[in-house]
């Protein structure tokens, strides 16, 4: 056949088979929109900073950043001390060092959480009142005057009997203290612990249509995060994933799924001295997780270490290192957010993020540009590859390892182009110049 001749195309089914197919599956394709959404494509912070409801203050992000500044300063002055004790090669030595430093300085937490829970435990009920209308005083004060981290709310006690009453008073307190002052902030996430039973989800969901519905709020305004404490939250008495049941009887309010690494491994009965988030424990926890959530639009946030860089400048460094590797490690896993405990956390948890983004940003911009514009490689890539790489580089601009202008240079796209590629049913829109 010449070339440029024209095919002939012949089928055998009737169009009535494609049209009766597509009528059985469409339950199916509601569903499958309904349960499984996609990311919300909305900015993810790389940790969660928890504070207790009593030390809570209007300085306090200001107050960490300056104390993490004031630890780099002592512990690690310049960009090759700080390298030296985290094994930076010399290329990225200066660009994160001097980023970290530019990040404690302007945006030193991008997620703090308000702790009504284990931070704060047991107190008189007039004393946790107070806490609860104070913080929503000063998070609300936080937002208005600029203050604010991204996302801010409160952790409250869980929905377990003996604490249920007093966690949905301290969660009313701060939500109403919030509205009186002006209204929801945009940033507001919540955090339910220590749940157990898909049974307590539908209890919160219902808690927050009734305060919407007193307040005169639009259905599904407030959202949650759910905390992964105990082994009954990743197996049923059935043998059946807990986790994902959670997620659907959120009823699309779920926005992230918290390893708790201490918790769970007590309950586990893992020994005091082998709690951490790399134990095989930890990582069955959060696999589970990552599969349960994946799709649905909620995020799965690692957990936290409990050694702290304090004392000394050797017993900082090895806890430095520690926490170094083990957000290092997360990343990796696809773990992208955490627990920090300490403001000495903090550069650790900046440096290992800004190092796992600009070490590899130059070879996702160049395989995501080839991708755009077909021009082949040493690597066969595939629109899912395509979303991976460009959420990749949209995670590194939102943190701050990345400037949209390197990424321009490198890729010859811009950010617009990037959500589309992370949008996979938008993957194959014509592409803008930068």
């Amino acid at each position: 056949m010449g070339q440029g001749q024209q095919e002939k195309v012949a089928t055998s089914l009737a169009g009535a088979v494609s049209e009766e197919i597509s009528a059985s599956l469409a339950p199916v394709d509601a569903e499958l929109g309904r349960r499984y959404p996609g990311d919300p494509g909305t900015r993810q912070p790389v940790h969660t900073v928890y504070v207790p409801g009593d030390v809570f203050a209007a300085d306090t992000i200001r107050s960490w950043g300056d104390q993490a500044l004031a630890a780099l300063d002592e512990h690690a002055p310049d960009a090759a001390s700080f390298a030296a004790v985290l094994g930076l090669s010399d290329d990225l030595a200066a660009p994160v060092y001097d980023r970290v430093r530019a990040k404690l300085e302007r945006e030193p937490v991008e997620d703090l959480r308000v702790d009504f829970e284990d931070g704060y435990g047991p107190r008189p009920d007039t004393e946790e009142d107070e806490a609860a209308a104070r913080a929503a005083r000063l998070v609300s004060e936080a937002y208005e005057n600029g203050t604010a981290a991204p996302y801010m709310g409160i952790r409250m006690k869980c929905m377990e009997a003996p604490v249920r009453d007093r966690g949905i008073r301290t969660l009313d307190i701060f939500l109403t203290g919030l509205m009186e002052a002006g209204g929801l902030p945009d940033g507001l996430v919540l955090t339910l612990p220590k749940v157990t039973y898909a049974e307590q989800v539908t209890a919160m969901v219902r808690l927050l249509e009734e305060f919407e519905k007193a307040r005169g709020l639009e259905q599904g305004r407030i959202g949650f995060e759910i905390q992964i404490e105990t082994s009954q939250s990743i197996l049923a008495t059935d043998g059946t994933a807990t986790v994902a049941r959670m997620i659907q009887a959120a009823e699309g309010r779920a926005t992230g799924l918290h390893y708790g690494t201490f918790d769970y491994s007590a309950c586990l009965g893992v020994s005091a001295a082998y709690q951490a988030s790399d134990h095989p424990a930890a990582d069955h926890a959060k696999a589970i997780m990552q599969v349960a959530a994946a799709g649905t639009g909620v995020r799965v946030s690692d957990g936290s270490t409990n050694v702290l860089p304090v004392g000394p400048t050797t017993k900082v460094h090895d806890a430095w290192r520690l926490h170094y590797g083990l957000t290092r490690r997360a990343l990796a896993r696809a773990y992208y957010q955490g627990w920090d405990m300490h403001p000495g956390h903090i550069p650790t948890r900046y440096a290992a993020v800004f190092a796992f983004y600009r070490e590899g940003f130059e070879q996702a911009a160049g395989r995501l540009a080839r991708y755009a514009n077909h021009a082949g490689g040493d690597v066969m890539d595939e629109p899912a590859t395509a979303k991976a790489l460009s959420g990749y580089l949209l995670r590194g601009l939102d943190c701050g390892a990345l400037d949209i202008a390197e990424v321009a240079r490198a890729a010859g796209l811009t950010r617009a182009d990037l959500e589309t590629f992370a949008t996979p049913r938008r993957a194959d829109l014509t592409i803008s110049a930068p």
